[in-house]
């Protein structure tokens, strides 16, 4: 295992680029079940697109990354089951439910793992499935399902805008017969780019980033080629670095368009981003930050995936903040590691009252999420004297190379292996 080692004060000047979208690229990495040939470009390296990539291999796909490329081939004889063993470790698995079924007529998926931020229930998939005409049952920790001939396309209107129901649906309905429609559907951008990846193999997809889509079943897609979106969130986190640690950034491949609600909500505590074209942004910290009020929501409202790292940014923040989580109910658990910085947060259920120090202190700090990595980092960029962070494991699911990229911009970080049992 290893930790993070970070000495903070010093602020961050020079250029970075953001990755390609983890939460993009998992669901068209699994979509490519549904073809005989897949080309992704803009793969991050990332924990998480390693265990897709492995876990389509264990079931028979020919896989080769290198330097951001995937390619997959689709071999003779696929095996229709994700085992436990790596479905555990990453949520984002239970995507390969949809096209297995839609493809191969049938599916044995483990019950996903991943991130401890809230209960995150399947039903809302399996349900849908059922109505594309899916049998479904839960067998010794396993979703077993299978269809007698081919999906049917139905109306689905979904209880919550789920993102990854509305993905496996979409997957799942793009070689079903007939037409489906699902309303109330989760308009995320990474959503958009799985159906823009999946038109260019030849489906048939309306209306993806809006809270109706419909799809069109055909019989076959044919080879996709596709270049996955920068990942937003990356691309947020580096602006809460800049917030805490101070300095002057330029962030290249910057999608902009899909982060405006993050943005603002940074403009609104003091912080100067500057559009310098389509795809590039400059961020500076200028003044004391001020405070300023989230709440999380469904896109295009402030993503849940940013509320740990802007409230890291708050806790150096004058006057106070009032950081609300409505999207997973146990979204907080970074706030015990902040305090161990000297924040002073307190929490009242899904409520977070932040009330800005002058300064935090370095000290040991354990990550217990992926988000709640990139909080610590943010605060320990910013605290006095040295800050350790164990358990990085999650870090690494969802942030390429971060401190190699911190170390370009000025940062003061080092990655150690450590024997401590966290």
């Amino acid at each position: 295992m290893h930790k993070f080692i970070i000495r903070g004060g010093n602020q961050l000047k020079g250029k970075v680029k953001i990755s390609g979208s983890k939460n993009a690229s998992l669901p068209i990495i699994f979509s490519s079940i549904l073809t005989s040939q897949t080309e992704i470009g803009n793969v991050p390296l990332l924990r998480d697109t390693k265990t897709a990539i492995s876990l389509l291999k264990n079931m028979g796909f020919k896989a080769v990354f290198k330097d951001g490329q995937l390619s997959i081939i689709k071999e003779a004889n696929i095996k229709t089951e994700a085992d436990y063993e790596l479905v555990r470790t990453m949520r984002a698995s239970i995507l390969v439910l949809g096209p297995l079924l839609s493809k191969f007529k049938k599916a044995k998926v483990s019950l996903p793992g991943g991130c401890a931020i809230g209960a995150r229930p399947v039903n809302l998939h399996l349900k849908a499935l059922s109505k594309l005409g899916a049998e479904i049952k839960i067998d010794h920790g396993y979703i077993v399902a299978n269809v007698k001939n081919r999906l049917k396309g139905a109306e689905i209107v979904f209880d919550f805008p789920t993102v990854g129901g509305t993905e496996n649906l979409i997957m799942a309905a793009v070689l079903a017969e007939g037409k489906t429609i699902i309303k109330n559907a989760a308009k995320e951008p990474e959503i958009v780019d799985l159906a823009n990846a999946l038109k260019k193999a030849g489906a048939i997809i309306e209306g993806a980033g809006t809270d109706t889509i419909e799809i069109t079943g055909v019989e076959e897609l044919s080879k996709m080629e596709h270049t996955v979106m920068p990942d937003r969130i990356e691309a947020g986190t580096f602006i809460s670095f800049v917030a805490t640690a101070g300095g002057e950034v330029v962030i290249e491949n910057f999608p902009y368009q899909t982060l405006e609600t993050v943005v603002k909500k940074f403009q609104e505590t003091g912080m100067k981003i500057e559009r310098l074209n389509s795809k590039t942004v400059k961020v500076k910290k200028n003044n004391p930050l001020q405070g300023t009020d989230i709440t999380t929501q469904v896109y295009p409202g402030f993503p849940t995936d940013m509320q740990a790292q802007f409230m890291a940014t708050m806790c150096l923040a004058e006057e106070v903040s009032i950081i609300k989580e409505n999207i997973f109910e146990n979204r907080f658990q970074h706030v015990l590691e902040l305090q161990r910085l000297g924040s002073n947060i307190t929490i009242d259920g899904n409520t977070a009252i932040v009330k800005g120090v002058k300064k935090l202190i370095g000290a040991k700090v354990m990550a217990t999420d992926l988000r709640a990595s990139a909080s610590l980092v943010a605060a320990g960029l910013a605290a006095e004297n040295t800050t350790e962070i164990y358990r990085i494991y999650h870090l690494e699911r969802g942030y390429e190379n971060l401190e190699k990229k911190l170390q370009q911009l000025g940062a003061n970080i080092e990655k150690r292996r450590t024997e401590q049992p966290y």
